[in-house]
């Protein structure tokens, strides 16, 4: 008999650091699944806390090895990505390991005042406001620097935003400013330049007119992203060069500018074949950074990482159990699940993300093909194909045994806010029930329902029907 277990075991270098099989049944770094699910029922959604600490210790280990190895004499810096998951167990776990935060809109700086409130952060927190501002997101911005958050930083999207600074600060007062580079985009792009940042022939000049002499400003970081990635690409590399050389013409005529921000970009993994030399990458980084600054002969700078799916994406998962199996002609066979991927997973839809899927049960069952199937009547809410093979295998469902259930892993990062958490879900498939997971201080395993699955009561709120 080919057994699912014999099927995942020659495929795949199995076991991993995250996942293993003890009794037949699944476990995800190290917490036994079936156990939860007894509990608590499918659809079920999961956060493992630890894994948003055990990824920035990662990130700050290969940053301070890379440094070591070639002496470069900037420090470096775990910016946290709040967009990627703004959810307070997740900003609270992300906050005891000694990082700063980088907001992208007015309200996260409510998330910023609530956390200072609490006493998990200080005013001399770095706090790098990203994105394109509106009146309230610039006005928060110069309500907390005036409440003391002297680090704040503003990164200036376009260059008409000084303006809201400068007319705002006293003659007394200083504010530190960032610029966002517009890159060029990938070349299989619909645009060739970034809608975001300043393009990079302004920056000169607008430093010049505009902050060399004014005492309200201290430009002191230059920052760079590309929606690619940190990937070991020409494209990646070429982008990165031109933004270096563009710090080292800088930070010869300006002195305040000591930070490069080199953006997100850590991928994650989406597939048990994963592979991605961290370590390498790391170090390319920084012998390129100092290989730019010895060519200008200027100063090593601070790097700043702003990491939001590396720092939680890892973390999540979501389960399910099927419902039912259906054979529509002689080949595909769909298993239905309890929920929808639509609603549930959005960027299978939106971004053709695929996501690590096993069995969470039956590993001892006969293995089939198979396609998953959502509950919306929409044709688009199916699943059926891994990042590393154009297929699915599943256990076999076998009559009068206990449900099959599935996993799909490292879900954590953005899944919930452009789903719409909390609110209306297509066909009214009701957001699933959230089960956070946590170790205790001598090392054991504690889940805690944070919330239910949403019922009809708010649904029928949220439509003006109550």
């Amino acid at each position: 008999m080919d057994r699912y277990s014999d099927l995942i075991h020659q495929t795949y270098d199995f076991p991993t650091l995250e996942f293993k099989v003890f009794k037949n049944e699944l476990l995800f770094n190290d917490v036994p699944i079936m156990p939860i699910i007894r509990q608590y029922g499918t659809p079920l959604r999961l956060t493992y806390l630890p894994k948003i600490s055990f990824q920035i210790q990662k990130s700050k280990r290969l940053f301070r090895n890379a440094m070591k190895k070639y002496d470069y004499e900037g420090n470096y810096t775990y910016c946290y990505c709040t967009k990627s998951s703004h959810f307070s167990f997740i900003l609270e776990e992300a906050l005891k390991n000694e990082i700063y935060i980088e907001t992208s809109s007015a309200y996260d700086l409510n998330i910023i005042k609530y956390l200072y409130g609490k006493g998990l952060l200080d005013q001399s927190m770095y706090i790098l406001c990203n994105g394109f501002k509106v009146k309230e997101y610039t006005q928060g911005i110069i309500d907390l620097y005036k409440m003391g958050f002297s680090n704040i930083v503003p990164i200036l999207d376009n260059l008409k935003e000084l303006d809201v600074y400068d007319e705002a600060l006293g003659a007394d007062q200083q504010l530190q400013i960032g610029i966002r580079l517009a890159a060029d985009e990938e070349p299989k792009f619909e645009f060739y330049t970034s809608r975001l940042g300043v393009r990079p022939s302004d920056v000169v000049p607008f430093y010049k007119q505009r902050l060399a002499d004014n005492p309200k400003f201290k430009f002191k970081l230059l920052h760079f992203f590309i929606n690619s990635g940190i990937k070991d690409t020409s494209y990646y590399w070429s982008e990165f060069t031109e933004f270096l050389h563009l710090y080292g013409e800088l930070r010869q005529i300006c002195k305040d500018l000591d930070t490069v921000d080199i953006g997100g970009g850590f991928p994650i993994k989406t597939s048990l074949t994963f592979e991605y030399d961290y370590k390498y990458m790391t170090e390319q980084i920084i012998e390129n950074i100092q290989s730019i600054c010895k060519e200008y002969n200027v100063p090593e700078p601070d790097i700043f990482t702003e990491f939001g799916s590396f720092t939680v994406g890892e973390s999540g998962a979501m389960l399910f159990s099927i419902l039912d199996q259906k054979l529509q002609n002689d080949k595909e066979l769909w298993y239905m699940v309890d929920s929808s991927f639509l609603t549930t997973l959005p960027d299978i839809l939106g971004l053709k993300q695929k996501f690590i899927t096993l069995a969470v049960n039956h590993w001892n069952h006969e293995y089939m093909r198979v396609n998953l199937g959502g509950l919306t009547c929409d044709s688009m809410d199916y699943y059926n194909s891994e990042a590393n093979n154009s297929e699915i295998f599943l256990p076999k469902i076998e009559k009068k045994k206990e449900p099959l259930y599935i996993g799909m892993f490292h879900t954590g990062a953005y899944q919930q806010s452009v789903g719409g958490y909390g609110g209306i879900q297509h066909c009214l498939v009701p957001a699933p029930r959230h089960v956070i997971i946590t170790l205790n201080d001598d090392g054991e395993i504690e889940h805690k329902e944070f919330a239910p699955m949403q019922d009809a009561d708010s649904m029928m709120k949220i439509l003006g029907y109550v």
